[in-house]
């Protein structure tokens, strides 16, 4: 039997859009109608999203985006073995990706220097440079560049306080790096607006460096967690060695799941011991009606 094979497509960029409700609506109809599942997010001020389906599916979906001012550089295109994402999630959200403060990062307003994936390397060897990863602990725990700063937050929002607490100075020369391109590109709109002068980042984050840099050029190290169901990737893009754990949501190696503290669903050798029995009696129902789902062909309400 043939290999399936699943395309996806990973996009964003700040615009202004001024009907976030009338967006939402006609990317849902689009979706629906091309059979594509995944996530979208919509705000005043832009379009994030990560979206699986055939190949004329999403040459559709480019298309649509090409109209509100999308280019083809703001894609990032991958494939992958198993089913990326089980069902199609639409949302409206203040802010593309949250920070906390909304005001003071919205790169339509003020943004860093954009530094394409082949220059990178260039730009961190220099020695007077902050290289910051801007993504979260658990993101930053199976792969990044090895002399990056990898602030110990578990979101996003905690970024600011982190940049606060180390009081870095206003004209240090900072470059960021994150996924795939959001998180940088928002936290330099907030370091400019708060006195920064000197901030750069990656365009098109880790995904575009591992797609466009060789591997023996490259200066990444490990693997780069992505949010989907293929917990990580590796040079070219190819699907990693990770599984995500339901218990505590840690990336885990898959050889890991030969451990005895591992059980499908529910816990790893990270969180087991310290698991309520009531909250691993919950884990194991929510995992029983998982598979009962997938048996019917349906998918989970909390998948």
């Amino acid at each position: 039997m043939d290999e399936v094979s699943f395309e996806i497509i990973s996009f964003y960029k700040f615009i202004t859009i001024k009907n976030p409700d009338e967006l939402k609506d006609m990317l849902f109809v689009l979706c629906k109608k091309s059979k594509i599942l995944g996530t979208i997010i919509v705000s005043k001020e832009g379009v994030n999203g990560m979206l699986a389906g055939d190949d004329d599916s999403l040459k559709t979906a480019t298309s649509f985006f090409s109209k509100l001012g999308f280019s083809i550089d703001d894609f990032k295109f991958s494939k992958s073995n198993i089913k990326p994402f089980k069902r199609l999630r639409i949302k409206i959200k203040e802010e593309l990706i949250s920070l906390g403060y909304p005001k003071l990062s919205n790169p339509n307003e003020a943004v860093g220097k954009y530094v394409e994936p082949e220059d990178w390397n260039n730009l961190i060897s220099k020695g007077d440079l902050i290289l910051m990863d801007t993504r979260n602990q658990y993101e930053t725990s199976i792969g990044s560049f090895t002399q990056a700063v990898l602030p110990p937050i578990k979101n996003f929002k905690e970024f600011p306080n982190f940049i606060k607490k180390h009081n870095i100075k206003k004209d240090a020369k900072i470059a960021m790096f994150c996924t795939g391109g959001i998180r940088c590109e928002k936290a330099s709109a907030y370091l400019l607006k708060t006195g920064f002068k000197d901030v750069s980042h990656l365009k098109g984050g880790i995904i575009k460096y591992l797609e466009k840099v060789p591997e023996e050029e490259s200066r990444w190290e490990g693997e780069c967690y992505v949010f989907d169901n293929r917990v990580s990737i590796e040079q070219d893009l190819k699907q990693g060695n990770y599984l995500n754990c339901n218990g505590c949501g840690e990336p885990l190696r898959k050889e890991e799941a030969a451990h005895p503290k591992y059980k499908k669903g529910v816990s790893c050798p990270k969180c087991y011991d310290d698991l309520t029995k009531e909250k691993m009696e919950s884990l194991f129902e929510r995992q029983k009606q998982v598979e009962l789902s997938e048996e019917r062909g349906e998918v989970h309400i909390g998948e």
